[in-house]
């Protein structure tokens, strides 16, 4: 069964941290270039980072030198490190695949208030 979990939001104070994973079951995982996407409410699903299955990354401007996603092969899970965080980071994360997506996941929150 082709599955994406994504957990490790939650409720953080701005400038906080916090570390999303995902877990992916039921397709090949290695070989594909991974993504974290966000979406606020009333707004699109946006990308946010991505990276390769040889591990190069690449960020949306709006979280460069914040966040650093990165992968475990062997684990099957991709991870989003998330610093610094602002207000305007609140909104569902996401993972799946850059190109070929599959069904998505539930998501995880992110809530970043005062």
């Amino acid at each position: 069964q082709v599955q994406l979990v994504e957990s490790g939001g939650g409720l953080v104070q701005p400038g906080g941290s916090l570390r999303l994973s995902c877990t992916v079951s039921g397709v090949i995982f290695s070989s594909y270039g991974m993504g974290w996407y966000r979406q606020a409410p009333g707004k699109q699903r946006e990308l946010v980072a991505t990276i390769t299955s040889g591990g190069t990354t690449n960020y949306a401007d709006s979280v460069k030198g914040r966040f650093t996603i990165s992968r475990d092969n062997a684990k099957k899970t991709l991870y989003l490190q998330m610093n610094s965080l602002k207000v305007e980071d609140t909104a569902v994360y996401f993972c799946n695949r850059v190109a070929s997506r599959i069904n998505w996941g539930q998501g995880t929150q992110v809530t970043v208030s005062s």
